[in-house]
C-alpha cells in the first residue's frame, strides 16, 4: 500500500495535529473533510489529511473557515494549474495583512494613550 492510499483514524489525525477528535468532527460538519466509514468508524484518506493540514494552517493565519474552505476546495480542483489558487490566496493574505497592520496601529495608539495616563497618574502621585 503506497502512502497515498493509507487510511487514517480520527485518533491518529487528532494525535498527529494535536487537536481533539471533536475539532475534526467540526471540520467535517463545515464540509472541509469527508471521511469514509468502515463500520461505525470514520476513516480518512491522504486527501482528508492534506485538507486538515491546510485548514489548520489557514486558522493559524487567521483565515475564516469560509475562506479556508474556498481555498482548500480550489486546491482540490486546481490539479496541475495552481495559478488561480495562488492568486486567490495572495489576495486573502493581502487582506489579512492590511487587517493586522490596522490592528497593530490601533494597539500602538492605545499603548501610547496608556503611557500618557500612567505618566499623568505618577505626576499626580508625586504632587501629594
Amino acid at each position: 500500500m503506497d502512502s497515498g492510499s493509507r487510511l487514517f483514524t480520527i485518533t491518529e489525525l487528532a494525535a498527529e495535529f494535536d487537536i481533539t477528535p471533536r475539532a475534526i468532527r467540526f471540520y467535517e460538519d463545515m464540509g472541509l473533510l469527508s471521511p469514509a466509514r468502515e463500520g461505525r468508524n470514520r476513516v480518512y484518506t491522504h486527501r482528508d489529511r492534506t485538507r486538515l493540514k491546510l485548514t489548520l494552517r489557514g486558522k493559524r493565519l487567521g483565515l475564516s473557515l469560509q475562506e479556508i474552505k474556498q481555498l482548500v476546495d480550489m486546491y482540490d480542483a486546481a490539479g496541475a494549474d495552481t495559478a488561480p489558487q495562488l492568486k486567490a490566496f495572495l489576495e486573502v493574505l493581502a487582506q489579512h495583512r492590511r487587517q493586522l497592520e490596522q490592528q497593530l496601529e490601533d494597539i500602538e495608539v492605545t499603548l501610547e494613550e496608556i503611557s500618557q495616563h500612567e505618566e499623568r497618574c505618577r505626576a499626580l502621585l508625586a504632587q501629594r
